[in-house]
């Protein structure tokens, strides 16, 4: 037989809507009574059903991510990160997936939320940067919580979490300079992502401090993919003077980097160092596994949720806004600059 939330509130002792606020997580509930009940729902194994909860209340317990991103390993973690916290705070996931040049994409937004009842939206990349999108959700009044590059809080809109790409990819560039390196080469991804111009301001900055001039023919356009690893290589390997590193925007586009210089039989990292971004399965897959930024896109997505909830449920927050600074992670694809003595 099915246990119930009436048998949770007889084995408690509690009446049933304060079975109800436990589950919901609500802040009013006495710590003694909280633990009381939560001993019954260990005991019975009782499992709520989240879908049928918000459709017979007049709250709803489902969060929408939203997402349009190239990279299916950034996609994974986010979406582990948030389910983590939706199970711990007994709220549903919706995931969304949608094409942010869309004509017609607020609309779809718009739709999506109605028809499904939803109480927040993490937003991340390019949809936290896109201030439509921001404005739409403010005028549907939905809570929000954003996940996007920088160091400075832009505004009060809604709770977000930062990732200073700029200060990462400063150290990443320092990296290769204390190895010997002065002609850096640099990848870039796409330009609808702020975290490629904080990631290119990063590097500018660290090659200024040290009094290298910023070779603008050895900054490549390109895209959050392998594909466009391969050709940004492809281009700087052909110049008459070649890069001695390659600063690549992320790990894919390290990893397809790596894979053009191969064909061209120049060895990694005596000949050529190649560094990547936020320390995806791509920077561990290939050989030799690529220098990188650790970014803890699974923890990211967890606060960022977290923030939201608390939102959601009114429940105020010392901390609105966190930062995050992917760290330094040292390979083997980085090695001392080849000199020509």
């Amino acid at each position: 037989m099915k246990v119930t939330i009436n048998d949770v509130a007889k084995l408690s002792g509690v009446s049933i809507k304060t079975v109800s606020r436990v589950m919901n997580n609500e802040a009013s509930v006495r710590q003694a009574t909280r633990d009381k009940v939560m001993a019954a729902v260990k005991q019975l194994n009782y499992q709520p059903n989240l879908a049928a909860r918000s459709l017979a209340g007049t709250k709803s317990y489902n969060i929408a991510y939203i997402y349009d991103n190239p990279n299916a390993y950034y996609i994974i973690d986010m979406q582990n990160g948030i389910l983590s916290e939706c199970r711990k705070q007994s709220f549903e996931l919706l995931i969304h997936p949608c094409n942010s040049k869309s004509v017609d994409i607020l609309e779809e937004i718009t739709t999506m939320i109605r028809h499904s009842r939803i109480a927040g939206v993490v937003l991340t990349p390019p949809f936290s940067e896109m201030p439509n999108v921001v404005d739409r959700l403010n005028d549907l009044g939905v809570k929000f919580v954003r996940i996007f590059s920088g160091h400075t809080v832009p505004d009060t809109l809604s709770p977000c979490i930062m990732v200073n790409d700029f200060d990462a990819a400063f150290e990443i560039t320092e990296h290769l300079i204390e190895l010997g390196h002065q002609e850096i080469g640099f990848i870039s991804g796409g330009k609808e992502h702020k975290s490629t111009f904080e990631r290119i301001e990063g590097f500018k900055a660290a090659l200024a401090k040290n009094e290298i001039t910023c070779r603008e023919d050895l900054i490549i356009d390109g895209e959050y993919s392998f594909e466009s690893g391969v050709q940004g290589a492809q281009t700087l390997l052909a110049k008459s003077t070649r890069p001695t590193a390659i600063f690549s925007c992320n790990d894919e586009i390290a990893a397809g980097a790596l894979f053009a210089s191969r064909l061209e039989n120049v060895a990694i990292p005596e000949e050529l160092s190649i560094v990547g971004f936020e320390n995806s399965p791509f920077s561990r897959q290939t050989w030799p596994k690529i220098t990188t930024a650790d970014q803890p896109n699974q923890t990211i997505a967890q606060n960022a949720t977290a923030l939201l909830i608390n939102e959601i449920r009114e429940q105020k927050s010392e901390e609105i806004c966190e930062q995050f600074t992917p760290k330094l992670l040292v390979r083997d694809s980085s090695g001392t600059a080849k000199t020509d003595s």
